[in-house]
């Protein structure tokens, strides 16, 4: 005969029977966290490069290849035709500025300078002689102008004479016309008299004007045979190395042609090399960061090569430290040339992971986490990157070298 089981026994037979649902339950999910927990990968913050969402301007810039090549290499050419007398200076010899490398024959270009400077010289007395001759015949003409207006004062008294002469019947009405006319015609005569002597004046002047102009115009040349002259005393343009001469003593030499070259190995400047499709974000006057290692040295573009060879475009950084420690010819470099600036932006570090404007990838912190996310950079700088959209101001971002985590979409930070 079975027996009526108690509440009380069924009611521990109930709490034994949840105690161990429970149970199950929470060692399930101590299991499952205990997985997750041991396939979440582990950074620490102080291996991390982190950077904060900043506004700022941002002084846009593109990337460009570079080369270091000395600041100053000079071809010295003959300025006329001549031959080698003598040589003071050899190849690879040290040479100031002023320094003679070499001596011209320049007996003809200094007998030709010497006739210049004797027409020089006539023709300053050419000058000194139409001033005097100026000045001799507007002195006539002025004395001549005198002695009219003295004529028509005559004239004019006697014809006054006459009328009051007439007025009283002393006179004749005869008279007074004849003195009327010759007033008249003095009259004429000074007005004639004062035109040929501004006519005279204004030629005297336009005739010396000419004669300046002449000399002047002399002078300049006297002063291209002098440079050229001077130049023919073949010196270094500045303290640099003497890497080429031509030592031929008595060889002729053309007018144009090569006899030396002077090369700068103390300063350098920076050769650099730009897609051009980038063309239109250099021109002379911009100003270039160059990066040499930790080294950032500021210049400016002097020059851009208007054509495009192999899909690239030639410039030259001129640098403000041209002498710096770090430059050694040859050493290659990392440049970037300023075209635009942009005030008010987000921005965050530059670094490895840029690779230009589009769509990254990279790591936020997120408390004590990393999470991958999706962000929009646009231009960027030396020092800075745009941050387009996917970022908010104050955001921590990870810049370091991430690869090793591209799988991942959380990181656990430590």
């Amino acid at each position: 005969m079975d027996r009526q089981i108690s509440k009380e026994v069924r009611r521990r037979e109930q709490r034994r029977r949840i105690l161990k649902a429970v149970a199950g339950t929470g060692a399930a999910a101590l299991a499952v966290w205990l997985i997750i927990y041991l396939l979440h990968t582990e950074v620490y913050r102080k291996d991390l490069l982190v950077s904060t969402v900043g506004r700022g301007t941002l002084e846009v810039s593109v990337n460009a290849s570079g080369k270091v090549a000395p600041a100053f290499e000079e071809i010295i050419n003959s300025p006329i035709n001549s031959r080698i007398l003598e040589i003071y200076r050899k190849g690879g010899d040290s040479v100031e500025a002023g320094t003679p490398i070499l001596k011209l024959d320049l007996q003809a270009t200094e007998t030709e300078y010497n006739k210049l400077l004797d027409e020089e010289q006539m023709k300053q007395l050419q000058l000194e002689q139409l001033r005097v001759t100026n000045r001799s015949k507007l002195s006539g003409m002025e004395m001549k102008l005198k002695v009219s207006h003295m004529e028509l004062n005559r004239k004019e008294v006697e014809l006054r004479n006459e009328r009051y002469l007439d007025s009283l019947g002393a006179g004749t009405t005869d008279r007074v016309r004849q003195m009327e006319l010759s007033y008249n015609v003095s009259l004429l005569q000074l007005n004639e008299d004062e035109q040929n002597y501004l006519n005279e004046q204004a030629l005297a002047e336009a005739d010396l004007k000419v004669k300046k102009l002449e000399l002047a115009i002399f002078r300049k040349s006297l002063a291209e045979t002098r440079r050229t002259l001077e130049d023919a005393r073949i010196r270094s343009p500045r303290k640099a190395i003497l890497t080429y001469v031509n030592s031929e003593v008595g060889a002729q030499i053309q007018q144009g042609s090569r006899i030396a070259i002077v090369s700068d190995l103390s300063h350098f400047k920076i050769e650099g090399e730009i897609a051009d499709t980038y063309g239109d974000r250099i021109a002379p006057g911009s100003r270039a960061v160059v990066r040499i290692g930790r080294e950032k040295l500021d210049g400016t573009v002097s020059d851009v090569t208007p054509l495009s060879r192999n899909g690239v475009i030639a410039f030259t950084v001129q640098l403000e430290e041209g002498n710096h420690s770090r430059l050694r010819s040859g050493l290659k470099t990392d440049v970037y040339v300023m075209n635009a600036i942009r005030d008010d932006v987000l921005r965050i570090t530059n670094a490895s992971y840029y690779t230009g404007r589009g769509e990254y990838e990279l790591f936020v912190v997120d408390g004590n986490q990393l999470r991958r996310k999706k962000v929009q950079l646009g231009d960027s700088n030396f020092e800075y990157v745009e941050v387009v959209d996917g970022l908010e101001e104050g955001d921590e971002v990870v810049v370091s070298d991430m690869n090793d985590y591209r799988e991942k979409e959380k990181i656990r930070l430590k």
